[in-house]
């Protein structure tokens, strides 16, 4: 039964989620903390800085992440055909669709309305994650969280610095901190 749950949901966070994965991600959130309980929001942002961290599709990385949690390797195998089995169907489909009609002003119509769908989906999950790290337990705030990302958006943003540096960077004062405190 859980590997056709874990299917079914990421079926329809890969066929739900247009834009990518930071989309995907209230998507996922929704289904997996929300819906069946399989993470808690700490462990949810816990997958999505290792589904950042490591190579591919953070969706896909999520999808078998969380189906080696919930069912172990056939649960992350199910998650991820889940995952991939829309995109796959959809890309076929539109592919032929757009070569036969690219030029029609309808199919431009469509594809420019789903921009502002798309920057929606990302700032949801954005926001989402935001309101998890100042508010950690739900009604707590949180100073070292806050201070964290004030840091990391300043050193993002006034210097040079690449992303993952940064990110590697609050991982290890969080270690510090939590090995310390």
């Amino acid at each position: 039964m859980i590997y056709i749950q874990l299917f079914l949901s990421y079926l329809q966070i890969g066929a739900f989620s247009f834009g990518g994965g930071y989309a995907a991600m209230s998507l996922i959130q929704a289904q997996v903390v929300e819906k069946y309980h399989w993470l808690t929001m700490g462990q949810f942002t816990d997958l999505v800085t290792i589904a950042e961290m490591t190579p591919g599709p953070i969706a896909i990385n999520s999808a078998t992440f969380v189906g080696t949690q919930v069912g172990g390797i056939f649960g992350a195998f199910c998650a991820t055909i889940g995952c991939i089995l829309p995109s796959c169907i959809i890309v076929t489909l539109l592919a032929k669709v757009y070569v036969k009609y690219r030029n029609v002003t309808v199919m431009q119509n469509i594809l420019s309305t789903l921009r502002p769908v798309v920057v929606s989906m990302i700032a949801i999950a954005g926001i989402s994650i935001l309101l998890s790290v100042f508010f950690p337990n739900g009604a707590d705030f949180s100073i070292r969280g806050t201070i964290i990302f004030l840091v990391a958006l300043v050193l993002l943003r006034k210097t040079k610095l690449q992303p993952v540096s940064v990110m590697v960077g609050c991982g290890i004062f969080e270690l510090i901190w939590q090995f310390i405190c």
